[in-house]
């Protein structure tokens, strides 16, 4: 891999930090400790500029460059997920029920890496934007750290984000231009009904039956409502209901995501869930309540600059470890919302072909590709800063 040569020299050192991040993760908002230790680590590299309390946790450094240029945005999530690590590595998770099974910690080291670079050599001009982001897994950090002005405060131009990605052999890098991700909605049903006795169901209004009516009911948005050239995911998660095997209950509880590209298709799924579950309430005689929440929008790359970005990965890693027409996937980012208030690009760089997924208790990110994505990101900055 043709990474650069001065970050592939502190390769060890991105580990380092890596495993210290891994061994010690956080959630949500609360990436205090994380914050801390990316702090510290770039006033170690010389960086002064500094901002701290971003999405209450977030960290924004300033790289300055050789005089007058553009300004750079490079992002990386630092949050891990409320799960139990069971790896049985020297470096797991010390916190129970925490652990970073996404690969936040090997994106925040990547941007480390990246950082200690540009602030030895500054050989481009204008600026690099850091930004050390909280609370990706669900929170929407990055809308809080938009709506914050973060854009406007440091007059980011272009931003830029990496994602590790299992699955892809070691060191692809890949990317599309258009949408990329989706956008993910959750829904959340209540039904009333009336309960009884197991062996007397006349004498009830049975939630349990109505529960079963409208979740097979919702699948038909999939296969008869949406174009079938329009991607769409209707996932039904989680059904509550019932204590025992001879009492009808009074309640039941439904819950589950959608995920979508298109806006019509999202208005349009919410439109028929909620026709379809008053319909059914109504045919079984229960009432029912949708709880919609509309979450993430889709990610979408701006053709511009994924075309520069597939450019820079081609002379990082060659033209035959890059995909710049990969298929998009039905999972969700927030920096869609960084996306949307200026041009950019997503991109994955991959984990290996082997190994656990993200979300899963076995995964782990692979320290070889540190320098891959780091050396990525850094000549993002050189390339579109050139002297």
């Amino acid at each position: 891999m043709a990474v650069i040569n001065r970050i592939a020299g502190f390769a060890d050192e991105m580990t380092a930090w890596r495993r210290h991040i891994h061994e010690n993760p956080e959630l949500g908002r609360e990436c205090h400790q994380t914050a801390a230790y990316v702090v510290e680590r770039l006033k170690e590299f010389g960086v002064t500029d500094i901002s701290t309390g971003w999405a209450e946790s977030g960290v924004v450094a300033v790289i300055e460059g050789q005089g007058e240029g553009p300004v750079i945005g490079l992002r990386a999530d630092m949050d891990a997920l409320p799960m139990n690590e069971i790896t049985g590595l020297d470096y797991a998770s010390k916190v129970p029920g925490k652990m970073h099974a996404c690969g936040h910690d090997g994106h925040t080291a990547m941007l480390l890496g990246t950082a200690k670079y540009l602030a030895e050599t500054r050989n481009f001009r204008g600026r690099a934007v850091l930004l050390f982001q909280p609370d990706e897994e669900g929170g929407g950090g990055g809308e809080a750290m938009v709506q914050e002005g973060v854009m406007e405060k440091y007059a980011i131009d272009e931003v830029y984000a990496i994602h590790n990605g299992p699955g892809l052999p070691s060191g692809m890098i890949a990317m599309a231009p258009g949408p990329l991700m989706a956008a993910v909605d959750s829904f959340y049903i209540d039904i009333q009904g009336r309960g009884g006795h197991g062996a007397m169901p006349h004498d009830a209004d049975d939630p349990v039956v109505a529960a079963v009516g409208i979740v097979q009911a919702i699948q038909t948005i999939v296969s008869r409502n949406a174009d079938a050239q329009k991607r769409l995911v209707v996932s039904v998660t989680k059904i509550e209901t019932g204590t025992a095997t001879n009492i009808i209950p009074d309640t039941a509880h439904i819950c589950g995501t959608v995920r979508t590209f298109d806006p019509e298709v999202r208005d349009m799924v919410e439109r028929r869930m909620g026709e379809i579950v008053a319909g059914q309430a109504a045919s079984f005689g229960v009432s029912a309540r949708l709880n919609y929440d509309r979450g993430y929008p889709a990610t979408v790359n701006h053709e511009k600059q994924t075309l520069f970005a597939a450019d820079v990965a081609r002379e990082v890693v060659g033209a035959e470890q890059v995909d710049d027409a990969a298929r998009p996937m039905m999972a969700a980012e927030d920096f869609s919302y960084m996306l949307e208030a200026r041009p950019g690009a997503y991109v994955f760089v991959g984990n290996g072909e082997n190994g656990a997924m993200v979300h899963h208790p076995r995964y782990d990110f692979n320290d070889e590709i540190a320098p891959v994505g780091a050396s990525f990101l850094a000549r993002l900055v050189e390339r579109a800063g050139a002297l």
